[in-house]
């Protein structure tokens, strides 16, 4: 089970899954990982307790479990984002990604624990302009990798009949990378790379509180907490003069190194997040609403990096998701009518603004930001386990969320994506009998 992940972080951690210039700025496009069965109903997690289910959203929710079952989820995803400055043609890109890599199993009676390798944030970007002075005309780039993921241990305990605790311990990792390339028409290539990388501890605290209406009708409330980060990792700003592109052409070695440094132990924070939900759950329907609250502004982070202030970098951050799940008869023979079908809503400011630039002469003009509008829809497709009586999952979600800028010369995006996720559950703890 530890090679299995340390072999899917590797793999985890090469997946960039983004295009938008957007991620040039603070830690990237944040994720927002939650099940596949939970994304399809518009992203809500806090108010989630079901036994058949990973839900790390809230780690309260690991000790719904029965002492015999073991649950493997996994998820995966496409992704075409559609940019458009209305200057120019819209731009189309394509990506795939390994989403998330789940486990949850039984420690104790009405103690369960989850494992998984999850994303935190996403940076790939590569746009740029051509620019002329003294009569001189020259290509500027701009291009970035990287992202953090983590690797998360939680545990949930009950200690009396529909309250629950619960924490995760995660493992916060990623590599950072920023280049400014001048490609002139003749001579050697410029570039000037921000590169860092982050190591850290993160913690999530986790409680729900079940009231049962009467057998088959129930309310979950659930909140969640985790405390603000301070790491600190050096950066390394190097300027370098190349023979050719070396993002075409991988292999070159620069031809002069203009200027090395590495700023000892920049800080970097990440902020207080404060969660909570509602689900009204019976045996056929399910609603659920939640609110996420982040308190990025002010937040430490080196201005070499982005060359903005600590007054007009990060926002406080906000996210409201609302989702629903119907199925006709979770328990009748017919196929069709076990299908759990799901629909949900999603909005959030981004935490990051954004240097405005003039798209002539490269100059900044200011600072902007965007709002994300989402709809999802999906289907969870049941296969049951005659013997034990488990049910598995294979979920497919489809969903559409628009980036919409707040100043002009912005960039709109709109990203479609679908996602399929197994949700295994096996029958794993007792003991066999044999005659």
């Amino acid at each position: 089970m530890i090679t299995f992940l340390t072999i899917t972080a590797v793999i985890f951690a090469q997946q960039v899954g983004s295009n938008s210039p957007y991620s040039r700025y603070g830690y990237g496009l944040l994720m927002n990982p939650v099940p596949g069965a939970a994304e399809a109903m518009g992203g809500i997690g806090y108010g989630l307790r079901r036994s058949q289910q990973v839900n790390w959203a809230n780690p309260a929710s690991y000790s719904e479990l029965d002492t015999l079952t073991f649950i493997f989820d996994m998820g995966i995803s496409g992704h075409l984002a559609r940019m458009n400055d209305d200057t120019s043609d819209p731009r189309d890109f394509y990506n795939g990604n390994i989403d998330y890599v789940a486990m949850q199993f039984p420690l104790l009676r009405n103690v369960g624990a989850s494992i998984g390798l999850l994303p935190y944030s996403k940076t790939g970007y590569n746009f740029g302009a051509t620019r002329s002075l003294s009569n001189i005309q020259y290509r500027e780039t701009y291009r970035g990798t990287g992202g953090l993921s983590q690797i998360y241990g939680g545990v949930a305990w009950k200690p009396v009949a529909n309250i629950s605790v619960g924490a995760n311990l995660s493992y916060l990792f990623g590599n950072f990378s920023h280049s400014k390339v001048v490609i002139p028409s003749s001579g050697l290539v410029g570039e000037v790379k921000h590169s860092y990388s982050i190591r850290e501890l993160k913690y999530d605290l986790g409680v729900q509180f079940t009231y049962p209406i009467n057998k088959v009708r129930s309310v979950t409330i659930g909140a969640v907490y985790s405390p603000k980060l301070n790491a600190s990792a050096d950066v390394n700003p190097t300027e370098m003069l190349f023979s050719g592109d070396p993002y075409e052409n991988p292999w070159l070695s620069p031809s002069q190194v203009l200027k090395t440094d590495t700023l000892k132990n920049a800080s970097f924070q990440l902020p207080h997040t404060f969660g909570a939900g509602i689900t009204y759950s019976t045996k056929r329907f399910l609603v659920g609403l939640d609110g996420t609250y982040q308190l990025w502004k002010n937040l430490e982070y080196p201005g070499v990096l982005d060359k903005l202030s600590p007054e007009n970098r990060f926002n406080n951050a906000f996210r409201v998701n609302t989702g629903m799940e119907y199925v006709i008869d979770p328990m009748s023979q017919n196929f069709f009518h076990r299908i759990r079908f799901r629909g949900g809503l999603s909005y959030a400011n981004s935490y990051s603004n954004f240097s405005v630039n003039n798209p002539v002469t490269g100059e900044a003009t200011g600072t902007g930001s965007f709002n994300e509008y989402g709809i999802n829809v999906g289907l969870g497709l049941p296969f049951r386990d005659y013997m034990s009586g488990h049910t598995s999952m294979l979920n497919v979600g489809f969903g559409y969320t628009r980036q919409q800028p707040d100043a002009d010369r912005m960039i709109r995006q709109d990203m479609f994506k679908i996602s399929i996720n197994m949700n295994i559950n096996e029958f794993w703890f007792f003991k066999r009998q044999f005659n």
